[in-house]
């Protein structure tokens, strides 16, 4: 294998991990943003749900 194919392979990966990473915390964003809609102080009530 010659360097030049190494070192391909190697910002491959890396920039593969890099996505899997950003993809994940994306989805945990999303997850956190859309898990307990109703757990927020409106004018209707005057606090958020205790299990909140």
């Amino acid at each position: 294998m010659t360097v030049f194919t190494q070192r391909r392979l190697a910002i491959t990966g890396a920039l593969l991990a890099a996505g899997v990473f950003v993809a994940a915390n994306a989805h945990l964003i999303t997850v956190a943003i859309n898990s307990q809609p109703d757990c927020t102080l409106s004018a209707q009530a005057a606090a958020a749900k205790p299990a909140c």
